[in-house]
């Protein structure tokens, strides 16, 4: 279940809002350990940690960090003012923040009755990996700045729970990029906690005052070979919770030409359930306009959602140079951009159909 291990922090390697990367001893050596501070405090070199293992004995790629669970000698203070939804709840790090929808909230009163996203582009995506490219092919044809074009990330809890885990989101959110991070379900950290990916729709909308969503779990995906057994299946979700939000779902692909697994070759197989089976309402999916016998697979694959959705040809000129300019490092599944082009193409051009719903 869990491998528990003793250690001494040696020094910190860097850092970002609400993570600390450090250098840690432990009796087998030496390891790179992860701290979220607001939950554990914030260590020192010289402090003894207890850390959870886990993954690194597992040699997770993602989450290969050794994660300290408590700083005995440096107890951080007790929790200050409201708050009373529980998340990671009963696990030995529940936490309690104050939810937009909850009663003691400012914006309860907002949330109470709310009951649609007046329209709003909703994209969704399976992996967290393709939340900077949607956001590259939004603004090489919005560019940031322009008016009604305000962009919230609703994280959901099917791969990391705490929204402080990604450098990316992190960043976007200090440049701009995105107006806010809502965190739903089981996740947390973000600058607006929801309990549902519903509410965290209305928060993205009537709280953070967004003019675009984009839906995805946190880092890290868990996947199992089988057709029903992966996280993204809650891409399906919330293209559901967007339909009925009335808000207007835009189902980005996951396409992939790196991956050579035949369920992930072309349209994955996780878009093609997620979509084509869990999703019951009509959603706009954009189909990257991909050159060759590759694009011919990715074009007839994705026919195979007609039958409920609206398949949506979209050009991808210019959007590789787009791309390339992306304020933070592209990388899906170990793969950059040049490595597994069609995969950050296809989440590009969702970026650039929904910048094309905006008015």
């Amino acid at each position: 279940m869990i491998r528990w291990r003793k250690g001494e922090v040696l020094r910190i390697r860097r850092e970002w809002p609400g993570a600390v990367e450090l250098d840690v001893t432990v009796p087998e050596g030496e390891c790179r350990a992860l701290a979220y501070p607001p939950l554990v405090g914030r260590p020192e070199p010289g402090d003894e940690v207890l850390l959870n293992t886990t993954a690194l004995a597992m040699g997770l790629g993602t989450g290969g960090y050794a994660m300290v669970v408590a700083v005995p000698n440096r107890l951080p203070q007790d929790p200050a003012g409201p708050g009373h939804l529980v998340k990671a709840r009963y696990t030995p790090l529940q936490a309690t923040v104050l939810g937009a929808d909850e009663q003691d909230s400012p914006h309860h009163d907002v949330l109470r009755e709310a009951d649609s996203l007046d329209g709003m582009p909703v994209v969704v995506a399976d992996l967290h990996s393709a939340l900077p490219p949607i956001l590259c092919g939004l603004y090489a044809a919005r560019p940031l700045g322009t008016p009604g074009t305000r962009v919230a990330y609703v994280m959901q809890d099917g791969g990391a729970l705490p929204a402080w885990f990604s450098m990316a989101a992190a960043r976007l959110r200090e440049i701009g990029w995105l107006a806010g991070v809502v965190t739903v379900g089981q996740s947390f950290g973000g600058d607006v906690e929801a309990v549902t990916v519903h509410t965290g729709l209305l928060a993205a909308r009537h709280v953070l005052e967004a003019d675009v969503a984009i839906v995805a779990q946190g880092p890290g995906n868990l996947g199992t070979g089988t057709r029903w057994g992966f996280s993204g299946v809650s891409a399906g979700e919330a293209v559901n919770a967007a339909g009925v939000l009335r808000g207007r779902p835009v189902a980005a692909l996951r396409v992939s030409e790196g991956d050579r697994r035949e369920r992930h070759y072309g349209v994955s197989h996780h878009s093609l359930t997620a979509y084509g089976r869990v999703a019951l309402t009509p959603a706009d999916v954009p189909v990257p306009v991909l050159p060759g016998e590759f694009g011919v697979r990715v074009k007839d694959q994705a026919e195979l959602l007609a039958v409920r959705h609206r398949l949506v040809p979209v050009p991808v000129e210019g959007l590789h140079e787009a791309l390339r300019e992306s304020p933070v490092r592209l990388s899906t599944m170990g793969r950059g951009l040049e490595e597994d082009l069609p995969y950050f193409l296809a989440s590009a051009a969702a970026g650039r159909l929904a910048a094309s719903l905006l008015s």
